[in-house]
């Protein structure tokens, strides 16, 4: 017989597809059988379908690793940057949370008196939230932390340590006259009060007559700052602060500490609506204190002498006889453009004395 050829082109000798209808006819277990109508179907439809793969039913996919490595990498360069603007410029990432009201960076600390005046600020209201807003305070720092106490040193009568301590607690009473919020509030400055030497007598006699009968000599507002809350309430839980101690040996080997500190309190009127005016009362103080020899000045231990106290205040009224710092809002805002004007943010010059009698109220150039 002559040989048949398949479909594929291959053929097969009449011998072998003799054997072949043999065995299919036996039942053997390798013949192929015919296949099924729907067998045939679906490999029609297969043939006629592009290749996609095996399809699974219920099919797992793992999940794609982490990349790790590349969030290590990214982690590693962040801290990097951070460290070295922490060895860089230590003053600036100091209060981080300070910016996040006016977008400005935390200026550095102060370490000595500035040149010039800080740089105009964009006008803008200050909110509840954003007290400081358009104001050169915004970059300052909060409460104790933007006074800058030196490293100390040996001095007259003071090894290093008790120079340190001297420093720490002069700090403690300008914290104690000027961010106490109790004594904000106009209560009595019983902890600034009991860091002065009660034996000077002009200081004793300012401070048992001050609360009492406040008047351009005896002024409560000459060390404290403190508001009336019938009429002013703070705006938030911040005041901002600029300023340095330094030291040098005073008279008789004491320890001579000047302070020189500007403070900004926010405040509205007591019990104001949401939308009441907030006016920034600012006061620059400059103080002189004395840490006596005690061998040679009668003094109490752990206690200073007050040589001299200066301050300036805007927006903060000018009547000393009240005792109280009286933030002028709406129409009591003084329209006299004749007295001095001062920027209460420039730190370039030295305090000129006196609260703010007379003249010397003057008109805050911005606030």
């Amino acid at each position: 017989m002559g040989a048949s050829t398949e479909p594929g082109g291959s053929s097969r000798s009449d011998k072998e597809w003799e054997r072949f209808l043999r065995e299919s006819a036996a039942g053997a277990a390798d013949a192929p059988k015919e296949p099924s109508a729907r067998a045939r179907e679906v490999a029609k439809r297969l043939r006629e379908e592009p290749d996609r793969g095996p399809e699974v039913w219920r099919s797992y996919t793992p999940a794609q690793p982490k990349r790790h490595k590349v969030w290590y990498v990214i982690g590693l360069v962040a801290s990097l940057v951070v460290l070295a603007l922490v060895i860089l410029a230590p003053g600036r990432v100091a209060d981080p949370f300070a910016s996040e009201q006016s977008g400005s960076a935390p200026l550095a600390a102060e370490t000595a008196r500035p040149t010039q005046g800080p740089a105009e600020e964009t006008a803008q209201r200050p909110t509840k939230e954003e007290p400081f807003r358009g104001s050169p305070a915004a970059s300052w720092a909060n409460g104790a932390a933007g006074i800058t106490v030196p490293e100390a040193q040996a001095v007259g009568w003071m090894g290093t340590a008790e120079v340190e301590r001297a420093l720490a607690s002069s700090r403690d009473f300008l914290v104690a006259s000027s961010l106490d919020r109790t004594v904000l509030r106009g209560e009595h400055p019983a902890k600034a009060i009991a860091l002065i030497n009660p034996h000077q007598k002009d200081v004793r006699e300012l401070l048992e007559t001050a609360f009492q009968t406040p008047n351009e000599k005896n002024d409560p507002l000459l060390l404290f700052s403190r508001f009336q809350p019938s009429r002013t309430q703070l705006v938030g839980d911040v005041v901002k602060t600029r300023g340095q101690l330094t030291y040098r040996e005073g008279e008789r080997g004491a320890l001579q500490v000047t302070a020189d500190v500007t403070f900004v309190y926010p405040v509205t009127r007591a019990n104001a609506g949401g939308d009441d005016e907030i006016v920034r009362t600012i006061v620059r103080r400059e103080l002189v204190l004395s840490w006596d020899d005690p061998a040679k000045v009668i003094t109490k231990p752990g206690t200073f002498s007050v040589i001299s106290y200066k301050y300036h205040v805007t927006n903060g009224g000018c009547d000393p006889s009240k005792g109280y710092l009286a933030p002028p809002f709406g129409k009591d805002h003084r329209s006299d453009e004749t007295g001095m004007k001062i920027d209460p943010y420039d730190r370039s010059a030295p305090v000129g004395g006196g609260d703010s009698s007379g003249d010397g109220c003057g008109k805050a150039t911005r606030s």
